[in-house]
C-alpha cells in the first residue's frame, strides 16, 4: 500500500528538520546525509525520494529554517518584540528560533552559487520583513540594514563565545542598538 502524501511531507519535515540542527551543529562539510537520516530516523534510502543531493538539502533546510523562524517571530506585537525574541538567550541557546541567517553566515559562505543565492534571497525577505520601503536611497531603510545586520551579527559573534556572561552582555547591547536603530527607522519614515 502506497504511502499517503501526509506520511511523504511529514518525513520530509523530520529529514528536514535534522538536517537544519545537524548543520547549524556542524556545518554542511561536518554532516553527511547517513547522519542526518539517522538523526531524522529514517534509512538513506529515504533521501533520494525527497532530494537528489546533499547541497539540494542544505538549500532547502535553510528555507525550512527560515520559515519556521519567520513564523515565530510574525507572532510577535510589533517590531520591539521581535528584535527581543531575536536577540534572546533562548535563541542563542538554539530555542524555538534557528536563524540560518546567523547560524550559518560562514558556513555558507563556503558553499555554491546556488546555496548562496538562497541565502541572498532569505537575507532580502529579513530586511524586507523589517523595513517599509525598498528603495535603497530611503534613510529608514538604511536604518533597517544596519538593525538586521547588528542583529545576525550580534547573534552570530554570540554563538561562537564560550564566555556566557560576553555573550549576553552582547546581545544586551545589540539589543539596545536594534532598538535604537528601529526608533530612528520609525522617525526617518514619518518625515
Amino acid at each position: 500500500m502506497p504511502w499517503s502524501e501526509t506520511h511523504k511531507s511529514r518525513t520530509r519535515e523530520r529529514i528536514l528538520h535534522s538536517a537544519v540542527t545537524l548543520f547549524i551543529r556542524h556545518g554542511f562539510d561536518g554532516i553527511s546525509i547517513d547522519a542526518v537520516m539517522e538523526h531524522a530516523g529514517l534509512t538513506r534510502g529515504a533521501f533520494y525520494a525527497h532530494f537528489s543531493s546533499k547541497s539540494e538539502l542544505y538549500t532547502k533546510a535553510i528555507h525550512f529554517a527560515a520559515r519556521q523562524g519567520a513564523a515565530e517571530l510574525a507572532t510577535a506585537e510589533n517590531a520591539a518584540i521581535r528584535i527581543e525574541r531575536y536577540l534572546s538567550e533562548e535563541h542563542l541557546r538554539g530555542g524555538s528560533i534557528q536563524c540560518p541567517l546567523a547560524c550559518l553566515v560562514s558556513d555558507v559562505a563556503q558553499q555554491d552559487e546556488r546555496v548562496r543565492a538562497t541565502y541572498t534571497r532569505l537575507f532580502e525577505g529579513f530586511i524586507d520583513y523589517f523595513s517599509s520601503t525598498s528603495d535603497p536611497d530611503d534613510p529608514a531603510r538604511r536604518q533597517v540594514l544596519q538593525q538586521t545586520v547588528t542583529m545576525i551579527g550580534g547573534l552570530a559573534i554570540a554563538r561562537t563565545l564560550t564566555d556566557d556572561e560576553l555573550a549576553n552582555e552582547l546581545l544586551d547591547a545589540c539589543r539596545e542598538l536594534a532598538h535604537s536603530l528601529a526608533q530612528e527607522g520609525e522617525e526617518a519614515a514619518m518625515k
